[in-house]
């Protein structure tokens, strides 16, 4: 048991750990015409009249957190602090805190988070439309904790915990793209990009059908199957052994990790597709599915747990006088190692090559231009990908006070809950400079961390001509 409490540990510290961390945006920039990278968001979108050129890594960067739970939800003010420890902080397991797991949902729980830095990116007008070049690190990472998991870590009492699915995933590549956006008629605009990836890492941890079964009658039972497959250059699992209680053998299990260098571990191909509508003078429609491609790793290093069933019924048939100190030595042994076989993870490890799909994003959008300098915006964005899932509508509205200068305010709601974003694009002649957010920045613990899951930033600075 206490095994399985570290390991949910794990996971809750593995997902604050890795953020922030695959951003296409700002979302807050789509309906601003002078945002010079609208075209990632929908590659028809090109800038026919503006040549430009990032300056790199600071040209374009974007980072998002995102999630149903926060800081603010597994890290409270220590009850017994000062009296009975000297801990200011406690996390939401501890028995001293009452309604601990109110800031959870009653389904499934997800945190997670993307970054995506522009290394280059260029835009100019030929081939009888826009053409797009860029270069951009990227990198997701994903979390997802049933309920009924965090139920059992919590308040483990003799009842039956159908816990489902844990699943926790992080990839990091590097992307370069061609893009070409067409005018086909006066009203139809078409676009699309070719992407080549050169995977850098990733990691992906699955527990499948955990279900605990604890009774009165001293009967206990707990299942599950837990795989962790890392595809990173360089990586291995660190396992150490030990003897069995029971049977003269020895178990190994993984304890740590190594990563003894870094570099390209996989290749890929995605593939960005496009359309504008215009619907007469003001309204404009337009549709988008981004990032439809894959990444092939050359390795999978792989862990398992050995089995995936561990049973505890009480002590039977125990033989009094016998030659042993304690009859019950033997059983006690036994379970022991079957809950050691159970709970740990050995490492099996290269198991060859494996392909992981990247999570496709669908943009589709409808705008009003209501006067030369006001125009209000629907976008609608659904990412498709697995347990990682989720939905977005974000309502904007866009305002153009001077040549130079645009920007918008917008509200959103979705799977992580409302938000408001703004964005601000100065764009004299020969510089560009935005900033904006998506979800706004909310309160932030004394350290500076964010209390809540949600938060996004992007920020650039290109020439343009």
């Amino acid at each position: 048991m206490k095994n399985r409490m570290k390991q949910l540990g794990l996971v809750l510290i593995f997902s604050f750990a890795i953020l922030p961390a695959q951003a296409q945006g700002s979302m807050s920039g789509f309906f601003t015409d002078g945002f010079l990278y609208r075209h990632q968001m929908n590659p028809a979108l090109g800038n026919d009249s503006t040549t430009y050129i990032s300056i790199p890594v600071i040209g374009n960067v974007n980072a998002r957190m995102y999630g149903n739970f926060g800081l603010q939800d597994v890290l409270f003010d220590n009850p017994r602090y000062p009296d009975a420890s000297n801990k200011k902080k406690t996390t939401f397991l501890s028995p001293y805190i009452e309604n601990g797991l109110d800031g959870f949902s009653k389904g499934n729980n997800r945190v997670g988070a993307d970054v995506k830095v522009g290394l280059l990116s260029a835009g100019w007008k030929g081939m009888g439309g826009y053409n797009t070049f860029d270069v951009n690190l990227r990198a997701t990472a994903d979390v997802k904790i049933p309920y009924e998991f965090l139920a059992f870590a919590k308040d483990t009492g003799n009842k039956d915990y159908d816990m489902g699915d844990l699943d926790a995933e992080a990839t990091s590549y590097v992307e370069i793209a061609l893009g070409h956006s067409h005018q086909v008629s006066d009203r139809w605009k078409v676009g699309g990009k070719l992407k080549f990836l050169l995977g850098l890492g990733n990691a992906r941890l699955q527990m499948h059908n955990m279900k605990a079964t604890l009774s009165d009658n001293q009967k206990w039972e707990i299942s599950g199957d837990a795989v962790a497959d890392v595809s990173i250059k360089g990586f291995e699992y660190k396992s150490k052994y030990k003897q069995y209680n029971s049977r003269d053998e020895q178990y190994s299990y993984v304890n740590d990790v190594k990563v003894s260098g870094y570099g390209i571990s996989g290749f890929g191909m995605a593939a960005d597709f496009g359309a504008e509508y215009k619907a007469g003078d003001r309204w404009n429609l337009s549709a988008a599915l981004l990032d439809f491609g894959f990444i092939s790793w050359s390795n999978d290093i792989q862990a398992k747990n050995i089995s995936n069933h561990v049973t505890f019924d009480g002590f039977h048939d125990l033989t009094v006088g016998g030659d042993s100190d304690n009859p019950m030595d033997k059983p006690a042994d036994e379970y022991a190692d079957q809950f050691m076989d159970f709970a740990h993870l050995t490492s099996l490890g290269d198991q060859g090559k494996r392909t992981t799909m990247l999570g496709a994003t669908l943009n589709l959008a409808a705008s009003y231009k209501a006067c030369d300098w006001f125009k209000a915006g629907l976008l609608s964005s659904t990412r498709l990908h697995g347990s990682f899932s989720w939905t977005e509508a974000r309502l904007s509205g866009n305002f153009m006070p001077l040549s130079w200068v645009d920007g918008n305010v917008n509200v959103a709601v979705g799977t992580f809950g409302p938000s408001i974003g703004w964005l601000l694009n100065f764009h004299p002649m020969g510089f560009n400079f935005f900033i904006g957010m998506d979800h706004v920045l909310g309160k932030l613990s004394k350290e500076g961390i964010p209390l809540n899951s949600n938060v996004q930033l992007s920020t650039g600075f290109n020439i343009q001509f």
